[in-house]
This record gives C-alpha cells, sequence and structure tokens, in this order.
C-alpha cells in the first residue's frame, strides 16, 4: 500500500486506465478478500470464491468507467456486491444445470439475496474489518516493535495489559500509552479515507 494511500474515490477514478497496475493492486487488495468472504458465506469453496472474485473484478474492469461518484445513487461498494451478488447467481446457475445436484435451492436461496437489513450488516463489518486491517497495515511502520506487540495483544488479541506488561518489560502505564497513541493513529488515517470516500 503506498504511503499516502489515495482517495477511495479517486483510485476508482483511476481504474478505468488499464495501464494504472497500482491502482487496481489497490482495488483488488481491499476488494479480494471482501469479495472472497461474500462467496464463502454462502457455501462456495475456497476455490469457486476465487473464481466468483476474479469474474467480480473482470465485471469492473468492463463497467467502471461509466460509474461516476454520486452520493444520490449510494456507494460504491453497493454497486461491487451487486455484481458480486449478480456473479454468484450466475455461477450457481452455471454450475448446477444438467446436474441433479439440489443446487435449485441454493440457486433459489441466491436469487433471494436483495440487500437485507442484516446483509448489508454483514457486508459493512467485512468492510470495516478490511479498513482496520489496511489501517494497521499503513500505520504499523510509525511505531516501535513492542509499542506495536503491546497494542495488538491488548487491543486485539485481547490478553490483559498485567500480562503483557510483564511479558514484554513494560510498565502499563507504558502499554496505555501505546494503545492511545495507535489507536489514535488509526483512527485518524481511518476517518480521512471515509472522509474522502465514494465507496
Amino acid at each position: 500500500m503506498p504511503a499516502n494511500p489515495e482517495t477511495r474515490e479517486s483510485l476508482i477514478l483511476r481504474l478505468p486506465s488499464a495501464a494504472d497496475a497500482d491502482a487496481w493492486q489497490e482495488f483488488i487488495d481491499l476488494y479480494e478478500p471482501l469479495v472472497i468472504r461474500f462467496a464463502r458465506r454462502r457455501g462456495l469453496q475456497d476455490a469457486d470464491a476465487r473464481e466468483i472474485a476474479q469474474n467480480v473484478f473482470i465485471s469492473v474492469a468492463k463497467a467502471v468507467d461509466r460509474w461516476q461518484p454520486d452520493r444520490e445513487r449510494g456507494k460504491f461498494r453497493a454497486w461491487l456486491f451487486r455484481i458480486a451478488r449478480n456473479q454468484l447467481i450466475n455461477w450457481v446457475a452455471k454450475h448446477s444445470r444438467g446436474r441433479g445436484t439440489g443446487r435449485t435451492s441454493q440457486l433459489d436461496a441466491m436469487a433471494q439475496l436483495d440487500a437485507s437489513p442484516r446483509q448489508k450488516d454483514v457486508l459493512e463489518q467485512d468492510y470495516r474489518r478490511e479498513l482496520f486491517r489496511l489501517a494497521a497495515a499503513h500505520v504499523r511502520e510509525s511505531f516501535s516493535e513492542s509499542s506495536w506487540e503491546a497494542f495488538w495483544r491488548t487491543s486485539v488479541l485481547g490478553e490483559s495489559i498485567e500480562a503483557v506488561a510483564t511479558s514484554l518489560k513494560m510498565s502499563p502505564g507504558a502499554i496505555y500509552i501505546a494503545r492511545s497513541r495507535i489507536t489514535a493513529k488509526m483512527k485518524i488515517v481511518i476517518e480521512q479515507w471515509e472522509q474522502e470516500d465514494a465507496i
């Protein structure tokens, strides 16, 4: 990920240029895990979910030049997940033709995949996780290894401050300070990305 990541909106606007490999790589880094999880949650094997993701990105490449930022029409990721949903339905239909596999019920279930409130919550949660992962990768180099480990073990893994303090030979106060600084920096990065975000 670049040291100063472009805004999500500007990233999307760079995608129509097939020659912009950096934009496509950043886009895939952000969305491929989300699309794969989306497909896996619907019962597909990992290889099949990756095929869906590949098909989604091919569809995006063909259509992204027509996408324009417009908050009235909704976020980019809603458009992206409509593509993912359609690719998933197409995949199930294609792989259930001529086979008595019982996938008709799976196809019916896929057809019912409209963006229910629960579905939107799951997609939003996945997106937030991916933003957290990218922000963590972005800010990690700004902190010492011991500060980062103290933050990660206490804030993410849920270990007690006392146990981590003993293990890392740090004071509990130093751990609280590390956690506070890292959390603040990540929050700034995520808020900046979201303020500039048309996704």
